[in-house]
Order: structure tokens, then sequence, then C-alpha cells
């Protein structure tokens, strides 16, 4: 019996960072993929029309499939991991909703990540809660006029954000689609995160199989590429794939050498979602 290989794609914010942003989906492509994602690749919530286009055309030159995209996170750098939950930056992330779905429009991604953001000192969470339900659900809807879904995930190394399980994660969807009725908010199930921040990886996705739009992976701990830790990746693939997920496997995660280097884990033919067996 052939079991179906993942379709892999590229997390272009986490590798191929020895090259300036602009050419990593060139690189990507040149090593044998044709699937990329990106954090948010501008300083800002609403970047200028020109910067849109030389980040639109590089992807779309390059010959790749964006995939994925975040929404704004703010200053991650500083430790901001996301305005959805902010009552002081909502507006920022609402001007940033229109933006990022257009850029999904443009190059055909229908995935967009939202991350919830850190507890603040200036809100209460109840206040913070409530301001995400209703963030979502404007993302969720500018998602859905082009048969997009929006992604929550559990997020690992910052002390104030919120969501660490998978049940965390689920508790914020149900959430928005009582509140609003939107179907189209989805569980990103990253392995690494689950796993560093305790969470029994295996019984979610025994329990949320069904619920996950989108999975990215590294290993745990360190976070680097498979093979560089304990993590049953593989395993946990299989376990999704038996569940029915045939979405795209992202690799997320911090190369111990240069990219290219670490990579040989992966061999060259695995890394197309077209030449897949």
């Amino acid at each position: 019996m052939t079991t179906e290989s993942p379709r892999y794609a590229v997390n272009l914010s986490m590798l191929f960072t020895e090259l300036p942003l602009l050419q990593r989906p060139a690189a990507a492509k040149e090593a044998g993929f044709d699937a990329v994602e990106f954090w948010w690749p501008f300083s800002s919530a609403v970047p200028a029309d020109s910067q849109v286009d030389e980040f639109v055309a590089a992807v779309d030159e390059a010959g790749v499939q964006l995939i994925g995209l975040n929404f704004f996170a703010g200053d991650m750098p500083s430790g901001d991991r996301g305005l959805v939950s902010w009552p002081a930056r909502s507006a920022e992330f609402r001007d940033n909703i229109d933006v990022t779905v257009g850029i999904g429009e443009r190059l055909g991604c229908r995935a967009f990540n939202a991350l919830y953001g850190n507890r603040t000192d200036e809100s209460t969470p109840v206040a913070q809660d409530e301001v995400a339900a209703e963030n979502l659900a404007l993302a969720a809807r500018a998602a859905a006029r082009i048969d997009g879904i929006v992604l929550v995930e559990p997020v690992s190394g910052a002390p104030r954000y919120p969501l660490l399980t998978a049940a965390d994660v689920i508790r914020v969807i149900d959430r928005v689609e009582a509140a609003s009725g939107v179907g189209n908010v989805k569980f990103l199930c990253d392995l690494y995160h689950l796993d560093v921040n305790g969470d029994d990886v295996a019984a979610a996705i025994e329990a949320y199989a069904d619920r996950v739009g989108h999975v990215q992976i590294a290993d745990s701990p360190g976070r680097g590429e498979p093979g560089t830790g304990t993590l049953d990746i593989d395993g946990h693939l299989a376990a999704l794939a038996a569940h029915g997920y045939r979405g795209y496997v992202a690799l997320e995660y911090k190369p111990t050498a240069g990219t290219l280097e670490g990579l040989s884990w992966l061999p060259s033919a695995a890394r197309s979602s077209a030449t897949r067996v």
C-alpha cells in the first residue's frame, strides 16, 4: 500500500533568511519548492502600494504558490505576537485585513494566520477576548469573499500569549463561530508549539483533526529541522493524514546551519507538491 507523502511548503520568514526577503521566493524555487508562506512581510499594517506590488511580483515571478500569509502582528522582534486581542491597536488590525486578503486574492493564497496577541496591562482578559472574537469574525468574513480561511494557532516562548494548547485555540474558534456564525476560522496545528507548551500532540490531533486548516512543523526541543530533536513529526503527520488532512505542511523552523545545508533531511524530489507519491 502506497502512502501519500505530505505536500510541503517552506516558510520564507524562517528559512532562506540569508537572503533579502524579496529574493527568497526564487531561492525556494531553485531548491525545489513550489509552495511558500510568509509572516507579514512589511513593517506596518498598511504598507505603500509600491511595497505590496514588489512583494507580489517577487512571488509571482519566482513561479511559486503563496499558500499562507500572516496578518500584521506588530513588532515581532520586540515581543509582539499579534493585534487580534489588543484593544488599543484593534484599528490597526482592522485596517490590515483588506490589505492582507487583497494580497491573497492577487496571489491565489487562501489561508491567513491571525496571531491572537499577548495579554496587556491596560485591558482585562475578558475585554481582550471580546475584541478578539469581533476581529476574527471581521477577518473571516473578508477571507470568505475569496473562499479563504483564517487560522488561529498556539504559540510558545511568549509568556503573555494566552493560547498554549489545541484546546485553547478551539475555545476561541468556538466562541467566534457561536457569536458571529462564521465557519471559516480554523486551527493552525503547529506541532512544535504544541509540544513545547506541554500539550499532548497525539491527543490533540485525535480530538481536533477535523478543525485543522493548516500544519506547521519544527523539531522539539530547539525548533530546528526534523531530526534535530525528539518530536515524532512523521508519526503526527501520518495521524493527521489518517484523519483526512490533505493540506500543506509548512517548514517553519530555524535551520541549525544554512538553509540549504539544513534541508538534507528532505530529498529534493519530496519538496515539490507536484512530485509527491
